[in-house]
């Protein structure tokens, strides 16, 4: 088997990869050939099996045609730029988020090997005045540009796969916390910075109220859903083939508490608060009373709680020195 992790230079590419060379198997197969592509050279993994790296710009149709070749049986299509980024930049996320990911689905349909396909989409495509609790079924209304390309990327995996192309999968990825290494451009960068940093001895900012709630997976629980969700059967996902990943809603309050419970006092008060102005009206469109029943129904799960993304963070990914 030959799986390709298009995004495999990123956060969660690294740790699918590490895991899945952990593994050696996929949907009851041996993995010969694990591919990592990325915008920049990926580092590699150790693996038993043969591991390849590769640029691959999905703006482009021409590289990625020299990524996907006709021997690929799996995709994860990690890549995107994020919230923020996409909302400064109109035209960075029509190219990247929408049709990145029409060049993907469009060299499948070329190639005629209908893949497994596993894409990431967000909670944000949901929002604005969207009734809550909101669950799969709910009417797709994001009110971010990133939420907007990730919806029709949602779309164009479920009438591919209805035409036979591909075989897809789409999860809506919480927030992943606790994230590891530098702040991104996301809105939801600092639902991670703000345990990462003070973990680590440094200063962060919390630009929202303590009560401010939103839903969370750890980057562990996340790879180990993406890998059931590229073992679940065609016939399991009905004809909608995109859901919410499972994750937990919590204040800020309470993850702060996690931390404190797990790591004592200190980093807590590294925590400072100051309003940002550039990402508020992002964080105004965003709903989070989300039930992943679906998803739950076909044996993925969340965090059993916050001091278990925290206990993740320090088991997995913290800096040498920090706590």
């Amino acid at each position: 088997m030959k799986v390709l992790i298009i995004g495999g230079g990123g956060l969660i590419g690294q740790k699918l990869a590490r895991s899945l060379a952990a593994r050696g198997t996929l949907r009851g197969a041996a993995i010969d050939t694990l591919v990592l592509a990325d915008i920049v050279d990926p580092a590699p993994v150790e693996a038993s099996c043969t591991v390849e790296t590769t640029r691959c710009d999905i703006a482009d149709p021409a590289s990625v045609a020299a990524t996907i070749d006709a021997d690929t049986d799996v995709i994860y299509l990690l890549a995107a730029i994020v919230s923020a980024h996409a909302e400064e930049d109109l035209d960075a996320g029509l190219n990247i988020n929408m049709m990145g990911t029409l060049n993907v689905l469009q060299r499948c349909r070329e190639l005629g090997t209908k893949p497994v396909l596993v894409f990431t989409s967000s909670i944000a495509v949901n929002g604005g005045d969207v009734p809550q609790p909101y669950s799969d079924y709910t009417a797709l209304n994001p009110q971010t540009s990133y939420g907007a390309q990730k919806a029709i990327g949602e779309l164009l995996v479920n009438d591919f796969s209805r035409r036979g192309l591909i075989d897809g999968r789409g999860f809506r990825l919480p927030t992943i916390s606790v994230r590891p290494g530098k702040p991104n451009r996301a809105a939801s960068g600092f639902m991670s910075s703000i345990f990462r940093e003070p973990l680590q001895g440094q200063s962060a900012n919390c630009p929202v109220d303590p009560d401010f709630n939103h839903y969370y997976l750890s980057p562990r629980k996340c790879v180990e859903n993406l890998i059931k969700g590229a073992e679940l059967h065609a016939e399991d996902l009905g004809q909608n083939r995109c859901m919410v990943m499972p994750g937990r809603v919590w204040t800020i309050q309470q993850m702060i508490d996690a931390m404190t419970a797990v790591a004592g006092p200190e980093p807590a008060t590294r925590i400072t608060w100051e309003k940002q102005p550039e990402i508020e009206p992002i964080l105004k469109g965003w709903r989070m009373d989300v039930r992943a029943d679906k998803a739950e129904a076909l044996g993925l799960e969340a965090d059993a709680s916050f001091e278990d993304n925290i206990r993740y963070f320090l088991e997995d990914d913290i800096a040498p020195g920090g706590a």
